[in-house]
């Protein structure tokens, strides 16, 4: 099975197997949000997703 790209370029996995992502919304209209609310989104998050996702989108990651 092939590997996501459009997928795998949005989301980093770590030594460990963790997948992070930055939050979306990001990129424009931020003007109209508070000074915390930017803060808050330039941050990543962890992701928790299925195995049967993991496996779909990113078989050869090791997550």
């Amino acid at each position: 099975m092939k590997t996501n790209k459009s997928y795998t370029k949005r989301i980093k996995v770590t030594k460990n197997g963790k997948l992070i992502a930055r939050k979306p919304g990001q990129n424009h209209f931020n003007a109209r949000q508070s000074g915390q609310q930017r803060l808050r989104r330039k941050r990543t998050q962890q992701l928790s997703l299925p195995k049967r996702i993991t496996r779909r989108f990113l078989p050869k990651s090791g997550a």
